[in-house]
Order: structure tokens, then C-alpha cells, then sequence
């Protein structure tokens, strides 16, 4: 008999994550590096303890800084956020964070993210107006008639996509509109709902690792950092084949044992029998499905949507809202060519964008958590006493432990940006001191934190849980050996990239 769930909802393991924040602050000491914003064309603004003061918009302002990026990463808009300020660092009175303060970070978190909640909640307004048309359990119908026999080729390649997507572009959020079309499709194939979960989760998540071209991490990481980009293009390019071939083999390996044996499913034996939200979009019908020119023509929209979105985030830095929009114009014209009632299309987008609050929510409160640590002054502690402990030691002892650093961080910081222009400019500056490549220290943040990412319930997990009713104990239990594999991997990446 499958045992029951014993961790709780991914919203109350967020709460308790934003409690152990706000009692970090109470015992750690509190401290900032001083703070270099851009805030128009003409100057650069310093904040520290003393105040704010404007400085003259030149590289020479950034070089007295030992701020180690090109004056024209500015001009470009390259860089957007506070960066630390190397040597600065100052410690302060503490802030603890209290009750309220615990009260208030979920909704501070939200006011953060307010551009991904408002996307995650148009995704889930155009999916359920698209649904109603019947198009898309048509397709997926078709699609699983004709695939079938041949999912394993079905997964290799979605996997290599989703993780190509991130690894070139920096795919994260944009993955959940595929939830509602891939899930049925490897149900109907027998599989269970890790499956589809590791495809697009595991997918994007393992791009990042070795993001040759990800203008989220490695970009800015490397802009922060003072280095050209390109640099170790090759070995990230070798990293990618090889850490995605592994992940393919990896999930195929699991879909096989369970599509022999389906009482092998870590779905099955951990969370019982979990109807899943798509279930009922699973066609058993063993007729032979046809579409006609108006389910084409709709499914053509649904397809050159997603296009557009991946084409605006690549070629046009479309964001959340301009990925929004896109969402919404698109409901609004398959509302059109199918004639649907103005009442039906509004209740049927407030019903999708209903059925994803609770993954919004998650993103949101996600946020909180850094809410907290900034507010409390503690997020620079931890970073500044961590690069004292790594000063003088070896390059290969430091370069591993500087990826323990990144992949314990990150548990409260996911965002690959704000990490980057938060550590790169400090951690930087200690490459030289022991002697190391500014590309080994990028390719340790990016290895650390994608790690952390397949598990952090602070970046994107529980949100992709909430999509398919996986609970994070099974998502665990069927990602850990795989982790293994992978900081085995990277730690190898690192020591041989440091003596290149």
C-alpha cells in the first residue's frame, strides 16, 4: 500500500524557509557592501551607511572602484542592478526581522515578482480558452496516436530542446506552458507524471549548468566579473553534451523500469495514485483521431505563439510583460476565429488564470525569503565571511569549495542576475589573489546554483510540483543519484578548467 504524503504543501515549506531567514537575522551580524547603481545616462550612484553620492559616468570611476566592467555594459543596459562594491564592506546594527516582518516578506516577495505572477496567470488564461475549443485535446490525441511505439525517441529529443532553450537563452519560466501538452501525452504512453516532469524541469534546469549563451547568467556573471563571455565557450559547449546526454539517458533509464512495471513509479510508491490536473485530456480512444482545417489552424496559433514568445525573448528582450501580452492577444484571437461568447471567453480566462493562483502564489512568496535576508542586512555577512574563508588556500581546493559556497547560497537567492551583480564583482577580485581564471569562478556560480535549482524551493520547483501533483519527497527521491553524478561532473570541469 502506497504511503501517504509526509511533507507539507510547497507554500507552508516556503513560510518555514522565510521563519529560518528571519532567525538568521537575529544570529548572524549584519553588514552591507557598499552599493553601485546606474540610474541615468549621465552618473553613477554610490549608496552605502554614509549616505548616497553621485559619481561621474566614466570607466575611470569604475576602475577607483576595482569594479572590473567595461563602461559600455552600462551604456547597454547590461547591467540593471546594485553591484557590490569590492572592499567596501562595512558591518552595521542588526535588523532582526520579526513577526511582522515574516508577515509582510510573502507579500513584499510578490510585489518583487508582480511581472512573473501576472505571466504565470495569463499562461493559465490562454490555456483554458484554448482548451475549450477542443483543439487541444484533439492534437494531443493525434500527436500520442502517432508517436506511439516511439516515445523514447519522443524524449531524448524534447529533453536536448528544453535544455538547449535554457543553456542558449536562459529558458525558465516560459516552460510552463508546456505542462498541459506534454503531460497527457506520456500518461497515454504509459509512463507516469515524472516523466513529462523531468523533461521540461529537468530540461531547463539542466541547461543553465553550462549556459554558453545565457544572457542571465553567464553574460551578466561574466560582465560582473570583468571577463568576455566567450571565454571558455568550448569547454561549457563540451559540458552541455555531455551533462544533457547524461540527463537523457537518466530519464529514459526511469521511463523504461516504469512503463515494464508500473508499481515501480516513484509517483506511484510515494504518492500513491495521484490524479493528475490533465488527466481527463488523456484520450484512451483507440479510433484513429483526424484533424480538420479549423483545428490545424488552431493549433498553428497555439505553436507560432509560443514561436513568437521564444523569438521575442531571444531577438527582442521580451520579458514578462511583453510575454504576457503576447498570451493574452493570442486568447483573445482564438476567442475571435472560434466566435466564442464574450461571457464564456472571460469566465474561461479567469478560470485558467484561477487554476494557476496557488503556482503564482509560490513564485511569489519564493521572493520573500530574500526579502528577509536583505531587510535583515545579513545577505553581504554571508557572502563576506565566506570570501575570507577561501583567501589563501590552493586553487583547486578553492575553486570546489567556492562551488559548495554558490550551491549553499543560492538555496535563498535564485536569481541567476541578482546573484551574479550581488557575488561576481567580490568573488572576482579573489580570483586573482589565489591565482584562478575569472571563467572557472562564472563556471562555479552557474554549476552551483543550477544544482541548488533542482531542488530549491525558492526557485522554480514547487511551482513545477504544483503543475503535475508530484510531491517534492518523490521529486527528491528520483533526482538525487542524479545530482551526484552531476557536482562529480562539475567538480571535474573545474579543477582540469583551472590549470588550462
Amino acid at each position: 500500500m502506497a504511503t501517504k504524503r509526509a511533507f507539507p504543501a510547497p507554500i507552508t515549506i516556503l513560510m518555514l524557509v522565510i521563519i529560518i531567514a528571519a532567525i538568521s537575522t537575529w544570529l548572524l551580524p549584519a553588514g552591507e557592501y557598499s552599493k553601485l547603481s546606474h540610474p541615468d545616462e549621465n552618473s553613477f550612484l554610490v549608496k552605502d551607511a554614509d549616505g548616497e553620492r553621485s559619481l561621474p559616468f566614466t570607466q575611470a570611476t569604475l576602475d577607483s572602484l576595482g569594479i572590473r566592467i567595461p563602461l559600455e555594459k552600462f551604456q547597454a543596459g547590461d547591467i540593471r542592478k546594485p553591484i557590490s562594491i569590492p572592499g567596501t564592506y562595512q558591518e552595521q546594527e542588526r535588523n532582526p526581522q520579526g513577526f511582522f516582518s515574516i508577515l509582510q516578506a510573502p507579500i513584499k516577495g510578490i510585489y518583487d515578482t508582480i511581472d512573473i505572477v501576472l505571466f504565470v496567470l495569463f499562461i493559465g488564461g490562454f490555456m483554458y480558452v484554448f482548451n475549450e475549443t477542443g483543439a487541444m485535446m484533439k492534437g494531443i490525441t493525434w500527436l500520442s496516436y502517432t508517436m506511439r511505439g516511439r516515445e523514447p525517441r519522443l524524449i531524448a529529443i524534447l529533453t536536448t530542446i528544453f535544455s538547449f532553450f535554457a543553456a542558449s537563452y536562459g529558458m525558465a519560466e516560459e516552460a510552463l506552458v508546456f505542462y498541459p501538452v506534454l503531460v497527457p501525452i506520456f500518461l497515454a504512453a504509459g509512463y507516469d507524471l515524472m516523466v513529462p516532469l523531468a523533461i521540461i524541469f529537468g530540461g531547463t534546469s539542466l541547461g543553465g549548468l553550462a549556459a554558453f549563451s545565457n544572457p542571465f547568467s553567464t553574460i551578466i556573471a561574466s560582465n560582473a566579473a570583468g571577463i568576455n563571455w566567450m571565454d571558455g565557450l568550448n569547454e561549457r559547449l563540451l559540458l552541455w553534451v555531455i551533462s544533457t546526454a547524461i540527463l537523457v539517458w537518466y530519464i529514459l533509464r526511469y521511463a523504461a523500469k516504469v512503463k515494464k512495471d508500473p508499481t515501480s513509479s516513484l509517483v506511484y510508491r510515494i504518492d500513491g495514485k495521484v490524479s493528475p490536473p490533465f488527466e481527463t485530456m488523456v484520450n484512451k480512444n483507440e479510433e484513429v483521431p483526424v484533424l480538420d482545417w479549423k483545428n490545424k489552424l488552431l493549433l498553428f496559433i497555439y505553436i507560432a505563439t509560443f514561436l513568437t514568445m521564444v523569438g521575442g525573448v531571444v531577438f527582442l528582450k521580451w520579458w514578462a510583460l511583453e510575454m504576457a501580452a503576447l498570451f493574452l492577444g493570442a486568447s483573445v484571437l482564438i476567442a475571435v476565429l472560434t466566435r466564442m461568447n464574450e461571457k464564456k471567453f472571460i469566465t474561461e480566462f479567469i478560470r485558467g488564470a484561477e487554476s494557476l493562483l496557488s503556482v503564482a502564489f509560490i513564485v511569489g512568496i519564493a521572493r520573500g525569503v530574500t526579502v528577509i535576508l536583505n531587510e535583515g542586512h545579513v545577505t553581504d555577512s554571508i557572502l563576506f565571511q565566506a570570501a575570507k574563508l577561501v583567501q589563501g588556500m590552493p586553487p583547486a581546493v578553492f575553486i570546489l569549495l567556492l562551488m559548495v559556497f554558490f550551491l549553499v547560497f543560492s538555496l535563498f537567492i535564485q536569481s541567476t542576475s541578482g546573484m551574479a551583480v550581488l557575488t561576481m564583482p567580490v568573488i572576482g577580485a579573489l580570483a586573482l589573489i589565489v591565482n584562478i581564471p575569472g571563467r572557472e569562478i562564472v563556471n562555479s556560480y552557474m554549476f552551483g546554483m543550477v544544482i541548488m535549482s533542482f531542488v530549491a524551493p525558492t526557485g522554480l520547483i514547487l511551482p513545477a510540483l504544483a503543475l503535475v501533483n508530484v510531491s517534492l519527497k518523490a521529486w527528491m527521491k528520483f533526482i538525487f543519484p542524479l545530482l551526484v553524478i552531476l557536482i562529480i561532473l562539475c567538480a571535474i570541469f573545474l579543477v582540469v578548467g583551472i590549470y588550462l
